[in-house]
């Protein structure tokens, strides 16, 4: 019998959801969502499979040991207890990343650096040397999360966190973090059945996750390591077969669209595609929103516009209601999804949106929302869609 443990799954706000059928689909059991994070219990393997596999996941966690502490003082004694040469070797470097919800410890910093001391102390009493601290690309990665007087020390199996796919070296002004990306595509149920467009695509993240959410291509293919690979208990052979298992690719009959008024953007967007492997999948061309005449039939549009400080207000919406005029205008048969934060930048849209899904581009509370372009009336569209169900 294998053993099976508990692991979370960490995201951003509010994809969970995705995140949770994303775990479910490679096996996971007693699935509970939670705040920007799933927990979940499996083996090893799917360990391995969720950090290779995982769209929505910006790291996944395996907790070791959780106990009540009012004080840093008693976290000290309880982190003492534990047998850690079972889980850093002495000549291995760990770091600490603490996340705190507890009025008890107002200094996250204060408490990192405690957990660190008894670290270090049980090693120096029991066997006269220690293991070392070191903060970037460490042996093994400590993950401290305290909520109230709750706290649970847990190895992060992922290191560097996921979103860093591997594939883009290059990046525009203000790129889109990968997990969102993926997200958001995912948000929209769209998994390779038409094809997709994003006409502002900036360095092409959109584009490269769409691929590889078509294609099926695990979004961790490309990372040159994972923190579990330095862990005492590693399976090489295991891994193997998880990373070597190409049964769920599949193949994608249409084409991903991408362009941008900058030919910069379309430069490091080109280069991340290659670099990703999905060039084949993906058309790329330098013209303006405005220039598109003759999108492909009956596609999606997912697009993260510009919405920043870098524009004037003046020029933002008049960028949005070009926006509404191309969609009204060209896009007919569509669903268009928009990532923005601004209300006023919705409004020059002028359409009506059929969803609106809240979400956090880096610190910006942002909305996603879904137009579906329709030529006539809406009652019309609304009509024909009841009747087409019927």
């Amino acid at each position: 019998m294998t053993n099976t443990y508990q692991m979370i799954a960490k995201t951003l706000y509010n994809l969970e959801d995705v995140l949770a059928e994303e775990l479910i689909a490679l096996g996971a059991n007693d699935v509970e969502i939670g705040r920007r994070a799933v927990s979940f219990t499996g083996d090893k393997a799917l360990m391995y499979k969720a950090n290779l596999h995982c769209r929505t996941a910006l790291r996944i966690l395996k907790p070791i040991y959780t106990f009540k502490a009012e004080s840093t003082d008693e976290v000290y004694m309880k982190i003492k207890e534990f047998a850690w040469e079972n889980v850093i070797g002495m000549k291995q470097t760990f770091s600490i990343d603490t996340v705190v919800f507890s009025d008890n410890f107002k200094h996250s910093k204060f408490l990192t650096y405690r957990v660190k001391d008894a670290i270090v102390d049980y090693f120096n009493e029991k066997f006269e040397q220690r293991p070392s601290v070191r903060l970037t690309n460490p042996d093994i990665y400590l993950n401290v999360h305290v909520a109230n007087d709750s706290c649970t020390i847990s190895l992060d199996s992922s290191g560097e966190s996921l979103h860093k796919r591997g594939y883009r070296q290059e990046q525009t002004e203000a790129p889109i973090s990968e997990v969102l990306a993926a997200g958001m595509i995912l948000k929209t149920g769209w998994r390779g059945e038409c094809p997709l467009i994003d006409p502002m695509c900036g360095s092409g993240t959109i584009l490269v996750e769409a691929a590889m959410i078509a294609l099926n291509i695990p979004p961790g293919i490309h990372r040159k390591e994972f923190a579990f690979e330095k862990w005492t208990d590693f399976d090489e052979e295991l891994f193997d077969m998880v990373y070597n298992d190409d049964s769920r690719e599949k193949e994608f009959e249409f084409k991903i669209y991408g362009s941008d008024i900058s030919p910069n953007a379309i430069a490091i967007a080109e280069a991340n595609i290659k670099r990703a492997g999905v060039s084949k999948y993906v058309v790329l061309k330098s013209q303006p929103f405005q220039q598109i005449t003759n999108p492909p039939e009956n596609g999606i549009l997912v697009t993260n516009p510009p919405y920043g400080e870098r524009i004037s207000t003046r020029d933002l919406l008049g960028l949005y209601e070009m926006i509404g005029e191309r969609l009204k205008h060209v896009f007919t048969g569509y669903q268009a999804w928009i990532l923005s934060y601004r209300e006023e930048c919705f409004e020059k849209i002028g359409l009506k949106p059929s969803a609106k899904v809240p979400l956090l581009n880096g610190t910006l509370e942002c909305e996603f929302r879904k137009y579906e372009i329709f030529a006539g009336k809406h009652k019309e569209f609304k009509k024909n869609k009841y009747e087409g169900r019927r």
